[in-house]
C-alpha cells in the first residue's frame, strides 16, 4: 500500500489509505495518519471524497502536501474510528 509522510504540527506523519471498505466504495476514502512507533504511536483518521481519480492509492498520489494538511485539521484520534480498529 503507498504511503506518503508528510510534515504537520512539527511531526513527521506517514499518511495512506485504510484498507476498510464502506458502502460508498468509491466515493468516500479513510486516511490513517501515524506518528511514531510503539507505545509512542499515534493514529489519526479522516474520510474525504477524492475529486479526481476514483482509486485510493492514485487518489493519495493526487493529493497536495497543503490537501493533507487541512484533511489532518479534521482528522479524529484512532479510538473514536473503525478504519483503526479503535486502536489508540
Amino acid at each position: 500500500m503507498p504511503t506518503r509522510t508528510v510534515t504537520l504540527a512539527g511531526k513527521s506523519w506517514r499518511v495512506f489509505p485504510s484498507g476498510r471498505v464502506t458502502q460508498l466504495d468509491r466515493d468516500e476514502f479513510a486516511l490513517l495518519f501515524v506518528a511514531g512507533s510503539g507505545d509512542d504511536r499515534v493514529v489519526r483518521v479522516t474520510r474525504y471524497s477524492p475529486l479526481g481519480v476514483r482509486s485510493r492509492e492514485r487518489s493519495l498520489a493526487e493529493l497536495t502536501d497543503a490537501d493533507l494538511a487541512r484533511l489532518f485539521e479534521f482528522s479524529q484520534p484512532s479510538d473514536t474510528s473503525p478504519e483503526a480498529d479503535y486502536a489508540a
